[in-house]
């Protein structure tokens, strides 16, 4: 528990830090939270950016998820408090400390989380994201989709309850954060121009 709780904490600080945020400032882009989508995320960055801004912030807000879970296992963490780093490290990522808690959707970091647990579970989700990136060419559909299937990635290889119910919160939240872009698709006005993860 002496361990736990430091690592969990850092993993949500961490998480705090915004990518977008922090590369924006640094290139002399305008801030995330008030362009475009509003939302501070990579996708947002690339249509404000570019390209180089938008896979400088794609890696860093995937690092926050990978870094904490690698400590966790250097430390010898057990599933349930790689559960808890896992999901501070995505809560921070949605409700910074440092930026007023305006975060983003999380697609990039849950992504991070997943490689680190175990890098098999991650390569699964990233390839369901490039697939159906690749057919469809909807950035948040691809994130969704992607992540409603890591629940079951997380059973396959690693069938630890704790992860697998990590996993589901992190899904719903995920769910939760794109209400506008689900009522978008079913409209059918869902920004098809993006191609990295939000």
């Amino acid at each position: 528990m002496l361990t736990a709780i430091p690592l969990i904490l850092a993993a949500y600080l961490l998480g705090s830090v915004s990518s977008a945020i922090v590369v924006c400032r640094l290139m002399g882009l305008p801030d995330p939270r008030t362009q475009g989508s509003n939302n501070p995320g990579a996708t947002n960055v690339l249509r404000i950016g570019g390209k180089k801004p938008a896979a400088i912030t794609l890696l860093g807000d995937i690092l926050k998820g990978v870094l904490p879970m690698l400590v966790g296992h250097l430390f010898g963490a057990g599933p349930a408090v790689l559960a808890g780093i896992g999901l501070a490290a995505f809560l921070g990522h949605l409700y910074p400390v440092f930026f007023g808690f305006r975060g983003g959707k999380g697609v990039a970091t849950a992504l991070g989380v997943q490689l680190g647990l175990y890098w098999p579970i991650g390569l699964c989700v990233a390839a369901v994201w490039l697939f159906v990136a690749k057919v469809l060419k909807i950035s948040s559909l691809s994130g969704l989709v992607s992540m409603a299937l890591a629940p079951l990635f997380i059973w396959l290889f690693w069938p630890e309850q704790t992860l697998v119910g990590m996993q589901l919160v992190i899904t719903g939240i995920l769910v939760w954060r794109h209400r506008q872009n689900i009522r978008n698709l079913i409209e059918g006005t869902e920004d098809r121009l993006t191609s990295k993860l939000d």
